[in-house]
C-alpha cells in the first residue's frame, strides 16, 4: 500500500543504503547555461566553452556488490557544439584500490602504449605519500550507509510534509521503461519557501548532523577530530539570527528558483527504483542587469537490486 509521503521517501532512502548489490544507470545533463555579463560573454573562449557545455552530458553506468566490496563503473562524457567530443572512462574500485582505464581523449594525445591500460592506485600508498594515514574506516560501506541513514532521517524529519512534499502520478513522472513504481514522491523548494528551507537547514538540521558526525563510531570514518566537532558546534551556536535572516532576505534580490525538485519512484519492495533531480535557477545583479541562468537535470535508475 502507499504510505504517507515523507515516511515513504525516508523508508525508500533507508532501504537504498542497505542494498547489498545493484546495477546503476545515471545521467546528468546541463540543459541550459546563459551568461549575461558583457566582459565575460564577449570573450571567444567563454563563448566556445558555453557552446560545448550546453547540453553536455555525463553518464555513469555500473554495478556494485558489498561482499566482497567492489564497484565497476563506466563514466561517459559527451560534449556538444562545434567541437563535439565523447569519451569513456572505465573504473574498478575495491576497499583499498582504484583502477582507472586510461581513455583515448580527442585533443589530448596520450602515448599509444598507455591508452587502454589500467592505472592502479593503492589508497594506503597514496595516503602515506601525502603524509596521512590510510584508515579502512573511510571505506567501510556498512558504516557509511548507517551514517547516511541517520543524516537523512535528521534532514527529512524537519521539513513539513504539506509544504515540501507532494505525490506525482506515475504516468506523469516520465519514468523510464522497466520502472514499476507503486508511488512517486516529490520533494521541492520554490521561491516562496526557500528562506524557510534554508533556515531549517541551518538552525535545525545542521546541529543534528554535527551531533551525528561527532559520534565516536563516525569520527574516524569522516577524518574528523573532537576539536573539529566542537568548533562546528561553536560556529552554529554563535550564528547571529537577525543577520542570518537579513542575509536571506537580501539573497531574494539575486536568486530566483524556477525549479528545484527531487522525484523518487518507489517500487513494490520499497526501494527507490528511480530518482530524478531538476534544478533551474537564475542569479541576477539588479544594479547592472547582469545575470546567469543554469538548468541541470539528473537521474539514477537502480536495477537487479540485491541480486548476485
Amino acid at each position: 500500500k502507499k504510505e504517507e509521503l515523507k515516511a515513504a521517501m525516508t523508508a525508500a532512502a533507508k532501504n537504498a543504503m542497505q542494498m547489498t548489490s545493484y546495477e546503476m544507470k545515471s545521467k546528468v545533463v546541463l540543459e541550459d547555461l546563459q551568461i549575461n555579463i558583457p566582459e565575460v560573454a564577449g570573450d571567444p573562449s567563454v563563448t566556445q566553452a558555453m557552446t560545448m557545455l550546453k547540453n553536455a552530458e555525463i553518464t555513469m553506468d555500473g554495478m556494485y556488490q558489498a561482499d566482497p566490496q567492489q564497484m565497476e563503473m563506466k563514466m561517459g562524457i559527451n560534449l556538444k557544439g562545434d567541437m563535439a567530443m565523447s569519451f569513456n572512462i572505465d573504473m574498478v574500485m575495491t576497499q583499498d584500490t582504484i583502477y582507472i582505464k586510461v581513455p583515448s581523449i580527442p585533443m589530448l594525445p596520450l602515448p599509444e602504449d598507455v591508452v587502454g591500460k589500467y592505472l592502479k592506485m593503492d589508497l594506503k600508498e597514496l595516503a602515506e605519500q601525502s603524509g596521512e594515514t590510510f584508515s579502512p574506516e573511510t571505506m567501510d560501506t556498512e558504516k557509511t550507509q548507517k551514517f547516511a541513514n541517520e543524516v537523512l532521517e535528521a534532514l527529512l524529519s524537519e521539513y513539513d510534509q504539506a509544504k515540501y512534499f507532494k505525490e506525482i502520478n506515475a504516468k506523469d513522472a516520465g519514468l523510464p521503461e522497466g520502472v514499476d513504481a507503486k508511488q512517486v514522491v516529490q520533494f521541492f523548494v520554490t521561491n516562496d519557501n526557500v528562506n524557510e528551507a534554508l533556515e531549517i537547514l541551518v538552525n535545525k538540521v545542521a546541529p543534528k548532523v554535527v551531533d551525528i558526525a561527532g559520534k565516536e563510531e563516525y569520527r574516524e570514518m569522516l577524518g574528523l577530530t573532537q576539536e573539529d566537532i566542537d568548533s562546528a558546534k561553536t560556529e552554529l551556536s554563535a550564528l547571529n539570527q537577525e543577520d542570518f535572516k537579513a542575509g536571506l532576505e537580501e539573497m531574494k534580490k539575486y536568486l530566483k528558483i524556477n525549479t528545484f525538485s527531487i522525484n523518487t519512484a518507489i517500487d513494490k519492495n520499497d526501494f527507490p527504483a528511480y530518482q530524478d533531480v531538476a534544478l533551474n535557477v537564475e542569479f541576477n545583479e539588479p544594479e547592472t542587469s547582469e545575470s546567469v541562468k543554469v538548468a541541470i537535470k539528473g537521474s539514477t535508475q537502480y536495477l537487479n537490486i540485491n541480486k548476485k
